[in-house]
């Protein structure tokens, strides 16, 4: 769990977790709550909170995508495609990240 914030690719599968798990909140719980009991206060709260970390999984993924000189054909529209997909970030960390972070580990390349 410390890798996740030594590296920046660990920073940015944390952030992409958050993002993710705002989204559930919002969607499972928020959502149901506004229209199925009449309760609006939970999207008022949630729904830009998503929004900030939608943002900043967004600005730091451009940022590690720069950092790690990923190229942006191979890599770096994978990352920004998968957060405007619900729960695509989820994917995304599961499928490439977890990966990319694995042989950044490896590499023994020093944190940021």
């Amino acid at each position: 769990m410390k890798t996740f914030f030594t590296t920046t690719i660990g920073r940015l599968r944390l952030c992409a977790f958050i993002e993710g798990l705002s989204l559930l909140v919002l969607v499972f719980i928020a959502v149901p709550l506004k229209y199925g009991f009449d309760q609006p206060a939970l999207v008022k709260t949630i729904g830009p909170i998503h929004g900030a970390l939608f943002l900043l999984f967004v600005f730091s993924a451009l940022r590690v995508g720069v950092e790690q000189r990923w190229k942006f054909r191979e890599t770096t529209w994978k990352v920004l495609l998968a957060c405007f997909i619900p729960f695509g970030t989820f994917y995304i960390d599961y499928t490439l990240l977890r990966k990319l972070h694995a042989r950044e580990q490896q590499s023994g390349k020093t944190p940021n």
